[in-house]
This record gives structure tokens, sequence and C-alpha cells, in this order.
């Protein structure tokens, strides 16, 4: 028999904590090695004898079932039924109590098995370091940088222990430090990844701009669904303490020293890192700033300059759709959808788009779709392989992930090209690239940064667009308003897919 026991604090309030742990079918959502899991049956995630099955990172998959749960203890227990490694007999126990000293949080991960005896010490570390740490990091980063732990302990049969490092002091808020002094302007800020509840208004500092910068005042702020990935930590471009957006248009109000070719006043817009737009007036180095053509209007420009540079690059770069090439445009009826669609059919692509509802189907019919598929009560695989007599699309271009990822493969036609720029409903997980032969497939999973990170590169894709909408090749619909104070309502409702269209922020 061999114990293996870790524990930790988090600085967080104990149900705080409770709540992320205590879903059994939640740990896609904060652990980084495993990528996907469902619970068999369907049964509620906290019915005591429910199944989770999961699939890891690398492929590998487990079958473990709830044997205890206790809200009033916040304790739960679970056994392995199937795994690819010997972990027999292995029962685990989570264990959260509030330290007295702040809203703290004590929490103890242990675990009893039967390992072969040659594997004994190989796998007391994976479950001690590849699980137990890994998770107790997930959750860390979920909750801010101030946890630390505070005893590791591996126990084998014979006694043997090995302990912890010492813990680190915290270390300082870079937002909440530089507060303390100087200008101030209003912002949106991440203290710990997680929901959008996460998303609160306060001041923060705002120093003057320093050589090389420019202070914009931001009257619209965009929001995207790249805004979500880092509130939650998926995507690692915000470090909490921080402020998310990567979209806003408004003003220059202030030069630092050595800026030329703007002035005070010019409209400006932009649409890439550092993350930050999430605020009334921040300073940024102008490279990437793009200034605003009259026929631009400022709420147009942040609900449109990062969604048409993607659309941009998706369309002539990452595969230069070609006139009489089959599309299919998953979420047909969001902002870069409604973009592809448009632009597409304009360069002579026949479009077929899925939509969830009758009402964004109709808004995809709108923006030119030949044939529209309501995937909620059609398989629009089998949609699209009746409506090209069983040929399949050329492209592919899918933002959803998850639930459209492996019935787009098989809507593709033979050399047919997925490319798979989003993930709205969840990553894709990993898949056997052998199985992509039977139609020599190719993926594609581009990268914003990628094609929009210098100068020369963003310059392009902005021309291109600016030329397209005021051609009318491309429209867009007045977007969506929310006010700044209001970013926690417009996550909740992007991610429900309660939206069409753009989404932005009023300063």
């Amino acid at each position: 028999m061999v114990s293996v026991r870790k524990s930790t604090i988090i600085d967080a309030p104990v149900d705080d904590v409770w709540r992320t742990l205590r879903d059994f079918n939640g740990h896609d959502r904060w652990h980084p090695a495993v990528a996907e899991s469902e619970i068999e049956g369907g049964e509620p995630t906290d019915m005591i004898g429910a199944v989770r099955h999961f699939r890891l990172a690398d492929g590998g998959e487990l079958r473990e079932q709830l044997l205890t749960l206790s809200d009033k203890d916040r304790t739960f227990s679970y056994c392995i039924l199937e795994a690819p490694f010997p972990l027999m007999n292995y029962v685990a126990t989570v264990r959260l109590k509030p330290v007295t000293d702040g809203e703290r949080t004590f929490w103890e991960w242990s675990s009893n098995f039967d390992p072969p005896a040659r594997q004994r010490d190989e796998l007391a570390t994976l479950v001690g370091e590849a699980i137990y740490e890994q998770g107790f990091e997930a959750i860390r980063a979920m909750f801010g940088e101030r946890a630390r732990e505070v005893t590791v302990n591996v126990v084998s049969r014979a006694g043997s222990e090995r302990s912890a490092p010492p813990p680190r002091p915290p270390e300082p808020s870079p937002v909440a430090s530089a507060t303390s002094a100087g200008e101030r302007t209003g912002a949106i800020v991440v203290d710990r990844y997680g929901g959008p509840d996460e998303l609160r208004f306060r001041e923060i500092a705002l120093p003057p701009p320093g050589p090389g910068e420019v202070r914009i005042r931001h009257h619209f702020v965009g929001v995207n669904f790249i805004d979500v990935y880092c509130r939650t930590g998926y995507f690692t471009l915000l470090e909490p303490p921080g402020v998310p957006g990567m979209e806003a248009a408004g003003v220059v109000e202030a030069l630092g020293q050595g800026v030329t070719g703007l002035s005070v006043g010019d409209r400006i817009g932009y649409a890439c890192p550092p993350v930050g737009a999430y605020c009334e007036a921040r300073n940024m180095a102008p490279d990437l700033l793009v200034r605003l053509p009259d026929h631009v209007s400022d709420p147009i420009a942040a609900a449109g300059l990062l969604k048409g540079i993607t659309a941009s690059f998706l369309l002539h770069e990452v595969h230069p759709v070609r006139a009489g090439e089959t599309l299919l445009i998953h979420a047909a009826a969001g902002g870069v959808g409604q973009l592809l669609v448009q632009w597409a059919r304009r360069i002579g692509a026949r479009v077929i788009a899925t939509a969830s509802t009758d009402e964004k189907a109709a808004i995809a019919t709108a923006r030119g779709a030949d044939d529209v598929i309501v995937y909620s009560r059609e398989d629009f695989s089998e949609a699209v392989g009746r409506l090209t007599d069983g040929r399949g699309a050329d492209v592919i271009y899918d933002a959803v992930g998850k639930d459209t990822f492996a019935r787009s493969l098989d809507a593709l036609a033979i050399r047919g090209h997925l490319v798979s720029f989003g993930q709205a409903s969840g990553p894709v997980g990993s898949w056997d690239i052998g199985d992509m032969a039977s139609k020599s497939i190719t993926v594609s999973r581009p990268n914003y940064g990628h094609y929009s990170g210098t100068t020369e590169d963003l310059t392009r894709h902005v021309e291109r667009f600016f030329s397209a909408f005021r051609q009318g090749i491309v429209t867009i619909e007045e977007p969506t308003v929310y006010e700044l104070e209001n970013a926690a309502q417009a996550h909740r409702d992007l991610e429900a897919r309660l939206t069409t269209g753009s989404i932005v922020l009023r300063v």
C-alpha cells in the first residue's frame, strides 16, 4: 500500500474554492492534464455513485466514481474504475478547511493505492506531482498568485518521506500597488481567473505616458471571445491582477517624449495585445495603433476592427478562398461569421452557414449565405453532404470548437481544409493525425498575433478591411452596447450565445 498526501493553502474563501472543486465533472475546466470530461448516463455531478469518464491531454482515458460528498465538511472521495496506469484500489479524498487568520483555505488531497512493486516510486511521483501539484498550481492560477504550499508529503510503505521546499512569500499585486498614488482611471480588473463575476470595476493608477508612448482616451471597447479565454486563464495573455481587452476606439489624449506621426485629438483604434482595453484610458506604444477614417465610427471600429483583421487573414492568407469553392462557416451570425459570409460571397464562393436558432439563421441568410443549417435540429455534416451531392466542403471555418470539430472533419471534401480559429464550446482535444489521411485533410489553428503582430502585417489587413467596408463588400450592424461597468453581464451573454453580431462597452 502506498499513501500520497499533499496540502496547500489557497488565498481565497473556502466556499469559493469548494464551489470549484465539488463539481465532480468540472476538472477539465481547471486541471491542465484533463482535456474533456462527462458524467456517464447524464447523472447529476453530486450524486453518490456518479461516474466521470474523462480523457487526458495525452489521450489516456479514465473512469472514476464519486464515493462520498459532504457540503457540511467540504470533503469528497472517489475511486478509480479504469485507468491507463496500474493504480489498483486507488481511493482519494479532497478535504477543505477555512484558515482562521484571513479568508484563506487549507486544502488536503490524499490517496491510497496498490501499485506494482517495481513501479511504486514512479506512480507515487505521478500521483503527487503530475496530478496533485499540477492541480494545486491550476487552482492557484484561478484564485491569484498569493497562494503558497505549506506541506508536501509522499509516504510509501517503507515510511520514507519527502518534504517540499519552504514556502515563498507572496509577491505584491502589480495592479494593487500601482493604485497607491498618481492619476487614476476606471477599469475592469480580473483579480483571479474564473467566471464573469471576476470582472470588477474599480480605479487603477494611470501614470503619464512614458517615452515612446501615447495616452488613449477610450470611447468604446470591443468584447471578443478571446477576452473570455483571458479571464478564465485558458490563454495566459492576462496575469491576475490585470485588465482584459484587446480592442478599442477613442482619441489620443497625450503624447510621451519622442512620439511622432500622431497628434492630440487624433481618432485611433487598435486590435492587438497587450491586453488592457477594458478601461477609460491607457498608455500604449503607437506602433500598432490605427488611424480611423471618417467613414468608420468609434462604435463600429471597436466592434469590427479585430473581427475585420481576423476575417482578412482567414480568407486571404490562412486559406486564400477562390471563386467556385464551397465554404462551411460555423456561427455565421456572430461578429466574425457575418464578415466571413459577406466577404466570401463577394469573392465568388458558395457559402453554407450554420446557426443555432432560426433567428440567427435569418441573419446569416441576410448576409448572403446560399444555404443555412440550423444545427440544433439537423446534423450539419449530413446536411452538407446533401447540399453538395456527397462531395463536402472545400474549407470549413470553425470558431465553435469541441461541439463541431469531429463532424466538421466528416463534412470536408477530399483535400479539404478545416480552419479551427476558436473554441467557444471548449477545446477540441487530441486527435490522431493518421485518421485525417482518409481524405488528405489539412487542419489549421491560426493565432491572431502571428498574422497581425507587425506594423506591416497589421497595415495590410486593416487597409484591406477598411477598403471592403468602404465599398460595401462587408457591412457591420451597430453593435450591442453595454456600459463599461457591466462587462460581467456582457461576458455572461456572450458565453450563453445570447448575442448576435458584435458587443462593445461604452466608456
